[in-house]
């Protein structure tokens, strides 16, 4: 089983951003992913500066270096950007919208399967192969029973990656909540949303957790935790583990899920987390434990 480092989904500063990507490079990861996926207003890395930062990497590092795009695009600027991301010519790409899809497919290059592609039966995922993807991350909200069915009636399959630890993506929107939230107009947000590098988060009525703002992505409120799941997605055939990068204990959550891969048990308790999409149950819901 791979372990990936998934793209980072908040804002943080040019200085955060390349500390937390050095720290990784000691860190047992078989796949990096690099790129901004939230909003193209973001100007603290612009596409040329991950590009930069994958070529840096690619040098320095054992891992597998993928550029990731943006989710959803709103101008000719952000097309651009996907554009420049896409014409890379030496890294793999992760396509998180169809334009990037297309993109790569003229151009005849293989490419992963962002979990946004909404990817839901065999025949869509036929497709996506036939066009070059080469690599599949299942939608969040897909359930163990729903995956296992689909790969049953697959003639072919892609390598199959699954987001396992992170708050999950839920949505995007042309509205940012986070300026919306401030009284702020969206052209003039003033990037406030580098003020939550772990999100804003927002309670239900009762005082619950709910989601997490970021801009025009909504989060889920608490984070999804597969490890307790580890043997039954080996039997399933899962090829590679994604694991969302986080503010605090990075470190720890790889090493958790190392451990796991290895057989061994985990040095410490994660954060308990969700795992209700999982469980073919409503999503915040937490069915099992983490291993102690």
């Amino acid at each position: 089983m791979q372990l990936a480092l998934g793209p980072a989904q908040y804002y943080w500063t040019r200085t955060d951003i390349n500390l937390f990507y050095e720290k990784m490079l000691s860190a047992p990861l078989d796949i990096i992913y690099l790129g901004e996926v939230v909003c193209g207003k973001r100007h603290q890395l612009r596409a040329s500066d991950w590009l930069t930062l994958a070529q840096t990497l690619t040098e320095v590092s054992d891992s597998q270096i993928v550029l990731s795009t943006l989710t959803l695009l709103e101008s000719n600027a952000d097309l651009n950007w996907v554009r420049k991301i896409c014409d890379n010519g030496q890294m793999l790409v992760e396509a998180n919208d169809m334009s990037a899809v297309q993109l790569l497919s003229d151009a005849r290059v293989p490419f992963v399967g962002g979990p946004a592609l909404n990817i839901y039966n065999q025949h869509a995922l036929a497709q996506l192969m036939s066009a070059g993807m080469v690599r599949w991350t299942v939608p969040v909200e897909m359930s163990a029973r729903q995956l296992g069915e689909i790969l049953d009636s697959c003639d072919n399959k892609p390598e199959v990656e699954l987001f396992a630890y992170g708050h999950m993506p839920l949505a995007y929107s042309a509205r940012c909540f986070t300026a919306r939230h401030l009284g702020l107009d969206k052209d003039n947000c003033g990037y406030r949303c580098m003020e939550y590098p772990e999100g804003l988060p927002l309670a239900s009525q009762e005082g619950e957790s709910l989601f997490l703002i970021n801009g025009i992505q909504t989060l889920s409120g608490e984070p999804v935790n597969l490890l307790p799941h580890y043997a039954q997605l080996c039997e399933l055939g899962i090829d590679i583990l994604r694991l969302s990068p986080q503010w605090q204990r990075m470190e720890e959550i790889i090493a958790a899920f190392d451990a796991a891969r290895r057989g061994e048990p985990a040095q410490e308790i994660l954060p308990a987390g969700v795992d209700g999409y999982w469980c073919d149950r409503p999503g915040l819901e937490l069915i099992a434990r983490a291993p102690g």
